[in-house]
């Protein structure tokens, strides 16, 4: 908590950053409160909006609040709504300024409301006396969500009033880039996704230079750097595709980051299975355990890449293999046993849990998802579990806890089968032996994706997986 609050302070003041949905102002101002407001000036109203987290998480801080994922969504959710307030009330001034349009138009992008955002920012950006500064921030978040809103040719156009004017920052570079190749790569348009995907890489990359800028360069290279890959490997391109994670890599090195060394490594021997090469995968893998030395001086950062990579053994190992059977399988509900031979044609997915594993019940409204969206298309979940010697933190025997996991199915409304294990082998077998592990075996039986943790970019990952698997046929 104390190491966390003073980098989420810092990250909470709005700059250009990504929006998702509009949102309304949790309430319309009573005259009561509007007769104070009608005094403050629109930078005063942004000034509070911009400062509203970090003045709560301070808040929080001193009353000794834990910090919680969902306090902190509802803080932002709490800052947008402020935004939306103060946006409805100053787009009733009879006279704005061309200050008030810059100020207005960042209420709106606070408030997530698009629209507003470039009717108000487009008006300053090209205002006689505009900030040349400003007036630049201005074009590049307009161009930001004109990609949003898959604009493309309007947001090319602004991208090139952009580019012909002074200042440009590295910050703005970077995240216009890659929104505009996000807005591509939904289009499957990946001919113009790389460029713009190169683009806000290297400015990522720039960032890395800046001291002040480093945790967020770190950020954004991570996503930018991907969406480079994923031009490439989306359009077939293999050498190009290995290029960019090599480059990703090398960035790693060059920056003494373990994050990105080990993702850009994870990534490329996945990529080489996918595409059938898994003898030089395991090549590949085994020449950068030996080059980590070389890599890097620091021994401290040498041992924390080679523990994450052997971690991955097993799941590197399987990986392009046939599914090895499940082993000391005790119980099997609601469903009868079934071996992976007799569900060839089936995509499978095993969800290794526990009861009291909590990141384990965050992925349980996706599970439940899927299972409806996609059974009839040919997908298989089993929840695979193992005896524990517990339930509710006392003792209990194997009878009464195949009662208790029952009892939970129900209780959970999870629609798909148990499989309850003695001792550890199904999980060493398939190397799930930290929890949540998420394993997907395709229709001919082969294992496909293995991944360990929840987060919305996790489960995010793990559908699109599944559709891909379910599209093979």
């Amino acid at each position: 908590m104390k190491r966390l609050l003073p980098i989420l302070l810092l990250a909470l003041c709005v700059s250009v950053h990504a929006q998702s949905r509009r949102v309304a102002p949790n309430s319309a101002p009573t005259p009561a409160e509007i007769a104070p407001i009608a005094e403050m000036t629109v930078k005063q109203m942004f000034d509070e909006v911009n400062g509203y987290s970090r003045a709560k998480f301070t808040e929080y801080q001193l009353k000794k609040v834990p910090y919680t994922d969902a306090l902190l969504a509802k803080t932002k959710l709490e800052q947008r709504q402020l935004a939306a307030k103060y946006a409805t009330l100053t787009g009733g001034r009879k006279e704005l300024s061309t200050d008030d349009l810059y100020y207005v138009g960042m209420l709106h992008w606070i408030a997530e409301n698009l629209d507003g955002t470039t009717q108000y920012l487009g008006k300053f950006a090209t205002a006689e006396g505009a900030p040349i500064e400003r007036a630049q921030t201005a074009r590049s978040i307009v161009v930001v969500v004109l990609a949003k809103q898959k604009k493309l040719a309007e947001a090319e156009k602004a991208l090139a009033e952009y580019n012909a004017k002074e200042p440009t920052k590295t910050t703005e570079r970077a995240r216009m880039g890659t929104e505009l190749a996000k807005a591509y790569q939904i289009e499957r348009n990946f001919a113009k996704m790389a460029p713009h995907a190169v683009a806000g890489y290297e400015a990522a990359k720039a960032l890395l230079k800046d001291s002040t800028s480093r945790a967020r360069g770190l950020d954004e290279i991570m996503d930018a750097g991907m969406l480079v890959f994923e031009a490439y490997s989306d359009a077939g391109d293999q050498t190009k595709a290995e290029a960019a994670l090599d480059d990703f890599r090398q960035t790693g090195i060059d920056t003494g980051s373990v994050s990105l060394y080990y993702y850009a490594v994870d990534r490329k021997f996945k990529y080489m299975v996918d595409t059938g090469r898994k003898p030089a995968a395991t090549a590949f893998y085994q020449s950068v355990m030996n080059a980590i030395a070389t890599d890097f001086s620091d021994k401290a950062v040498q041992n924390e890449i080679k523990t994450r990579l052997k971690k991955r053994e097993r799941h590197y190992a399987l990986l392009g293999l046939s599914a090895p059977e499940m082993p000391a399988v005790d119980q099997w509900f609601p469903g009868k046993p079934r071996t992976f031979s007799d569900m060839r044609g089936k995509v499978i997915l095993l969800d290794f849990w526990a009861t009291w594993c909590q990141p384990c019940f965050e992925a349980f409204p996706s599970l439940i998802e899927w299972h409806q969206d996609f059974k009839g298309d040919g997908l298989e979940i089993l929840g695979v579990t193992r005896y524990y010697g517990e339930v509710n933190g006392l003792s209990s025997d194997e009878q009464n806890e195949a009662l208790f996991l029952k009892g939970f199915r129900d209780r959970e409304r999870l629609p798909y089968d148990f499989v309850v294990a003695r001792g550890q082998a199904i999980q060493n077998l398939f190397g799930a032996t930290a929890l949540p592990t998420a394993v997907l075996i395709d229709r001919k039986g082969i294992v496909r994706y293995i991944e360990t943790g929840t987060s919305s970019s996790r489960l995010s990952e793990l559908r699109s997986m599944i559709i891909k698997l379910l599209a093979e046929k």
